[in-house]
């Protein structure tokens, strides 16, 4: 291993236990990691906007499709 540092600590005295905290933070930050699950859902695709009521033809239809049910 190299004997530079990786980084240092300008102000304060940290404990060992909290360098060694500080240290596996940011050598997990660096390694990266999976990226999302999923990527995200747009509203067009909705479990919401599928199990909604059709609209229905008819006398006031289209003010009824603004109500809200």
């Amino acid at each position: 291993m190299s004997d530079e540092a990786l980084f240092r600590v300008v102000r304060g005295t940290p404990t060992d236990e909290e360098l060694a905290a500080l240290t596996v933070v940011l050598t997990a930050k660096a390694a990266g990691g999976p990226g999302p699950a999923e990527p995200p859902r747009s509203a067009w695709a909705s479990y919401w906007a599928r199990r909604r009521a059709p609209l229905t033809p008819g006398d006031g239809a289209w003010r009824a499709s603004a109500l809200p049910r």
